[in-house]
């Protein structure tokens, strides 16, 4: 009989469970995702690195794993969370069963937890770090452990994911050549800038503006990746440097890098939003996209000049200030011209996407390329690469 295993939260929180995937005992913030499907690309998703993550749904594992649907090249997770961990496994692509591809990547998990309670604390209380142990059985001494661990703000935790050297991805005869800044990318990223056009030359996440514009590029994309952005110091410095010289497009993280470059601050949500069903408007068309999430900050626009109507409150924006726009694009002054707000969030109306239209340079906060998730959002590789179209026709 395998050890019981025990996760505790830094609020003393105690919850048991039995051992699914590796023996031992892992540290990190514990967060919860809503997906119904995907665990095996939220497992390798290098967004998550450093988190413990809780599935809201309770059958996790039922169709196994396989070769295909990996986000990177290991399992990125702290931790894994489940109500169920479902051993039998019914799907003609699997090769293997979750707790067995857990315990191979060496990730420590617990299921038979009571996932709608925990998910339930930490929105009330917001996430928190935890641990998951399946061989120390006091849980103060593992208490202990948690409250010594580091929390998640001030973290550059994008240079850890990052890749050491450059590689390339895509056609050799395609029609642009885009620099990647690998914060934490995943694959289908790759995939679809391959498929608007693009060969990727992948770069460190410390690569400077001076390399960049050495190579040669026609534009450069910001990816995803875990941690505070805010101490990601080098990448935001490298994209203020960029600003104007070439397109950019920033995913995730990489939305929040353009932000600070841009002059706008970031914070941290107090659950986050981590899923695939969140609904974001796009304010010039007045489009709902429903769409996937994986993030802990957001962009903050309200140290910024607002032109033409009220500053949004700190923190993000709110349903009433979207109102006092009279559905125009909220505008605000920065140093590298107008920057304008294009996507909110429908539930919390925090900030889902920027544009700098005078320096040819957009984000989003959400995840176009939903691995897993809708495909709603796809149309942004397309913008991406028009903005380079336009570029190369003024050059």
């Amino acid at each position: 009989m395998r050890a019981a295993a025990l996760l505790v939260l830094e609020d003393g929180t105690v919850l048991g469970g039995e051992p699914f995937g590796a023996e031992g005992e892992t540290l990190g913030e514990v967060v919860f995702n809503t997906s119904i499907t995907g665990y095996q690309e939220v497992l390798t998703d290098p967004s998550y690195h450093g988190q413990i993550v809780v599935m809201t749904y309770p059958h996790v594992g039922n169709y196994g794993v396989n070769e295909e649907d990996t986000e990177s090249s290991r399992v990125r997770v702290a931790g894994f969370v489940v109500r169920e961990g479902v051993e039998e496994y019914s799907s003609w692509r699997a090769r293997k069963s979750l707790s067995r591809y857990l315990e191979e990547a060496g990730v420590v998990g617990i299921r038979g937890v009571d996932t709608r309670m925990l998910t339930r604390r930490l929105r009330t209380a917001g996430v928190m770090r935890g641990a998951i142990s399946t061989v120390e059985k006091d849980p103060a001494a593992l208490l202990g452990k948690v409250l010594a661990s580091p929390g998640m703000v001030g973290r550059n935790l994008a240079e850890e994911v990052s890749t050491p050297s450059a590689y390339e991805w895509g056609p050799e005869d395609a029609s642009f050549l885009v620099a990647a800044l690998d914060f934490g990318v995943k694959t289908n990223i790759l995939r679809l800038l391959a498929g608007a056009g693009c060969r990727v030359r992948v770069l460190p996440a410390r690569t400077s503006a001076e390399e960049v514009l050495a190579g040669g590029y026609q534009g450069v994309f910001l990816s995803n990746g875990p941690g505070d952005p805010a101490a990601v110091r080098t990448a935001i410095e490298t994209t203020r440097r960029l600003l104007g010289r070439v397109p950019i497009f920033g995913i995730c993280l990489g939305h929040q890098i353009l932000g600070l470059a841009a002059g706008a601050r970031t914070y941290k949500l107090k659950f986050g939003h981590r899923g695939t069903n969140q609904p974001v408007k796009r304010l010039e068309t007045g489009r709902v996209e429903v769409s996937s999430h994986n993030h802990g900050f957001a962009v903050d626009l309200s140290g910024l000049e607002a032109l033409g109507g009220p500053l949004p409150p700190r923190g993000g924006a709110s349903r009433e200030w979207l109102l006092a726009w009279q559905g125009r694009i909220p505008r605000f002054q920065t140093p590298f011209g107008i920057l304008e707000l294009t996507h909110v969030n429908l539930n919390d109306f925090t900030v889902e996407g920027l544009r700098l239209p005078e320096v040819g340079a957009f984000s989003v906060q959400y995840h176009p390329e939903a691995s897993p998730g809708p495909h709603d959002s796809r149309y942004l590789f397309g913008l991406f690469r028009e903005l380079m179209e336009v570029n190369l026709a003024q050059v």
